[in-house]
């Protein structure tokens, strides 16, 4: 079960913070991540992270978002720093659980994120 918060509404340059709880599945979970989707455009992955906290992000975002993990309060974090108006979308966090027969990924509900000029 994932729950994300900490969207809203911010100004160019401005900084937020996303958090992402975890529970229920948290010994399993493989590699976690953040993706978006901007109005009327199709879901993109921002960026994973995994157990031993090696993160991987897509060129737009480098140097502005990062991605880390707190596991002893079983919560993912993005840092979104000098946003910009594309960065505008709902976010959502994800987990790779490993199950006895593979791997599914498990999506939170998101949380809008909207930068405005």
């Amino acid at each position: 079960h994932l729950v994300e918060s900490g969207g809203g509404l911010v100004q160019v340059g401005a900084s937020l913070r996303l958090s992402c709880a975890v529970s229920g599945i948290i010994s399993r979970i493989n590699r976690m991540g953040w993706h978006r989707q901007a109005p009327g455009k199709q879901r993109e992955l921002v960026g994973t992270i995994t157990n031993d906290a090696r993160t991987n992000y897509v060129d737009s975002v480098k140097g502005r978002l990062t991605i880390s993990r707190d596991k002893a309060k079983n919560t993912m974090y993005l840092q979104m720093n000098s946003l910009k108006l594309e960065d505008t979308a709902v976010y959502y966090c994800t987990a790779d659980v490993q199950l006895p027969d593979g791997v599914v990924t498990e999506w939170g509900q998101g949380t809008q994120v909207t930068v405005s000029s």
